[in-house]
């Protein structure tokens, strides 16, 4: 039998979710102040910052409030617990507990009694990534929670990936009731499905205007790479292989252009790096051909700035605050490296000023794919904004660990940091507070997360 749902008056669906959202903000209030489990996952799930009682004089409600509105503000997947050393928070069990009861999948950064450590859907954000994060903020703040969970936060924002829950005291669990009911009374399961659809293209939109003043500078830069080149193809010295050089250079600026101007949403950039990574190897292989010299190796382009063409040879380079990682560099970079000078490192503009381009948000990804494709770029970006969005399972750019391979596992199925996934995560993901660490205790302590 076919049903056939009947809109309703105007006024009756926008009455009936005012009823409903009034009845969910009645039982999302928290049972009691008293802390344990339940309390916290409930506070986590309606504002994402939770203080047990005992645990205020070390960090305050104002503090706690201020960054409950820096994570707000952020719109990220970011949840942060305060709690006391106590049995309420078990040991091994507290973190995976806290997870399945929150249900989002997000980065949950945890402070207990003296420690702090954190863990991650790798839908948000890579767990490896979230361990690094959080032990540089417990390593910088010695002991002081506030400017730790601060810090963490600032480092977490642009690195993790989807939104936040809904505030207003309603947890993402909460939205399946609603749902439910408003279909029943026609038209709201569509009304909710439209919204989400516009909100992904707005995202979508946006992602790709900030990409396109990246590329339409790359394109520039290549085009002036051209207009600056000293080659006539008809000279009596240029041969067939070198025409042949000029042409591909001259295509793959064509269709870098018409690939950009063609774009609909972010992830058709890809294909105009790749057009632009294509034209400077031709370039730097008819150089080779006029100087006499052997034909260049088809490698990455250099990998602080692509525009500086293919790179030449691998380096060993730390970014600020972190380890140490070979990366295919140029000849110019290479040798400012040798000789102890910073590199020649591309930035963008992002909300937070002036950035690194692997420290400015996943909307990067289609942009470096075009340039560092086949696997070669993840395990230079770990710890990054970048470095989360190519260890997804099944991605082209999973690998292994060392050289330009990357940690894969996980999974991703569609789902994106700030869904409510309830308990389907990894366990592995979300271990306990004895099971070690590579980062030292809030207090300086050093070593691992041992048992407490």
């Amino acid at each position: 039998m076919r049903t056939v749902l009947r809109r309703p008056p105007a006024a009756a669906p926008a009455a009936l979710l005012a009823a409903l959202l009034g009845l969910l903000l009645l039982f999302a209030s928290p049972a009691s102040a008293a802390g344990g489990l339940n309390d916290v996952s409930q506070a986590l799930k309606k504002g994402q910052v939770y203080v047990d009682p005992a645990m205020t004089g070390r960090f305050s409600e104002a503090q706690a409030a201020a960054l409950t509105k820096k994570i707000e503000k952020a719109d990220k997947p970011i949840f942060v617990a305060v709690v006391p050393d106590s049995a309420q928070y078990p040991v091994k069990t507290f973190a995976g507990d806290l997870r399945a009861k929150v249900g989002v999948a997000g980065l949950y950064g945890i402070w207990r009694g003296g420690e702090f450590k954190a863990f991650a859907d790798r839908a948000a954000i890579a767990p490896a990534a979230a361990t690094r994060i959080a032990g540089a903020a417990a390593r910088a703040n010695s002991g002081d929670i506030n400017a730790t969970l601060n810090d963490f936060v600032d480092q977490a924002t642009g690195q993790v990936k989807g939104h936040g829950v809904d505030s207003g005291g309603i947890s993402a669990a909460a939205i399946v009731v609603p749902i439910v009911v408003l279909a029943l009374a026609g038209g709201g399961v569509f009304l909710l499905f439209r919204r989400a659809k516009k909100r992904k293209e707005e995202k979508n939109r946006a992602e790709l205007a900030q990409l396109r003043t990246v590329v339409d500078e790359d394109i520039t830069a290549f085009g002036e790479e051209l207009d600056r080149l000293d080659f006539n193809p008809g000279a009596p010295g240029a041969d067939d292989a070198q025409r042949t050089d000029y042409t591909s250079a001259l295509d793959s600026y064509e269709r870098a252009k018409q690939s950009m101007d063609a774009a609909k949403q972010p992830s058709d950039v890809t294909a105009v790096t790749e057009a632009l990574s294509d034209g400077r190897f031709a370039l730097a292989t008819l150089a080779a051909r006029r100087d006499g010299r052997p034909l260049p190796e088809r490698r990455p382009s250099c990998f602080f700035d692509p525009r500086h063409g293919p790179s030449v040879q691998d380096a060993q380079w730390a970014p600020a605050g972190g380890a140490e990682r070979t990366v295919p560099v140029c000849a110019a970079d290479a040798a400012r490296l040798a000789t102890g000078q910073e590199p020649d490192i591309r930035t963008v503009e992002t909300e937070y000023g002036r950035q690194p381009y692997w420290n400015a948000g996943p909307a990067y990804s289609p942009w470096a794919g075009g340039y560092f494709g086949s696997g070669l770029l993840p395990g230079l970006l770990v710890g990054t904004a970048l470095g989360s969005v190519f260890s997804s399972p099944g991605s082209a750019w999973a690998g292994e660990p060392g050289g330009y391979g990357h940690e894969g596992g996980g999974y991703d199925n569609g789902v994106e940091g700030g869904d409510y996934v309830g308990a389907d995560f990894n366990p592995a993901d979300f271990g306990s507070f004895d099971g070690g660490g590579d980062f030292g205790g809030g207090d300086g302590g050093g070593g691992d997360f041992g048992s407490f």
